[in-house]
This record gives structure tokens, sequence and C-alpha cells, in this order.
């Protein structure tokens, strides 16, 4: 029977860490896709990156498969997507879902907090 952990080892081991000065220049350069996948109230509270999708975690599936109504059709296999989410853990885990579903260059920057400590654009 697998935890927590074991499904956060598998995550961080497919997901690559990003660090906040190379993910911020990519912003800046709009060469990413930015996607906060917290809760919506979590995000109403703190705010999220600038221009970042906000999707959440548990909608991810739906959102990332062309074959569903919910498909954002910003998402494309080969962008570069940088995952942000309350502390890292879910962001690790959705990035390891959109590799299960065929992405190729999704990286997990962490924690929003630390995103915004770092100088990373925010807004409300």
């Amino acid at each position: 029977m697998k935890t927590a952990k074991d499904y956060l080892d598998e995550a961080n081991a497919v997901v690559k860490k990003i660090d906040f000065a190379d993910a911020i220049g990519k912003h800046n350069s709009k060469s990413a896709i930015f996607i906060d996948v917290r809760d919506s109230g979590d995000i109403a509270n703190t705010g999220t990156i600038t221009d970042a999708l906000k999707i959440q975690r548990g909608l991810i599936e739906f959102v990332a498969d062309e074959a569903t109504k919910l498909y954002n059709d910003a998402l494309k296999k080969d962008s570069e997507i940088i995952l942000v989410c309350g502390a890292g853990g879910q962001a690790a885990l959705t990035g390891k879902t959109l590799i299960d579903m065929g992405y190729t260059n999704v990286s997990n920057v962490g924690a929003i907090g630390d995103w915004e400590k770092n100088g990373g654009p925010m807004s409300k």
C-alpha cells in the first residue's frame, strides 16, 4: 500500500525543480506557462503569480486533456509549464500527472510564498 510520501517521492523523482531566478526569468520573457494548482480560496487570500493560469489540482486531468469539454487550449504537450502551489507538494503531484499525460516540459517552482519572497511578480 502506498503512502502520501510514496506519491510525493515518485512525483519529485520525475518533475524537475526549477529555481526561482530561472523561473522569474522565464516569467519575464513570457516563455513559459505558469499554473497555480491551489484552490480558489487560497489564491484569493494570497494572490498568485502574475498571469498564471488557475487550475485546481483536482481538475488538471480534464483541463489538460484535449478530449474533454474543459480542455484549456493554452496547454500544449510541448509547452514549458511551471507549477506552483502552497508548499510544493501539490505542484509536484500535478506535474507527475501532466507528464503521465504526455506533457514533456513540466517544472515545479514550489511554494507561492517563496516565489513572492524571491521577487516573483504577484497579482491578486
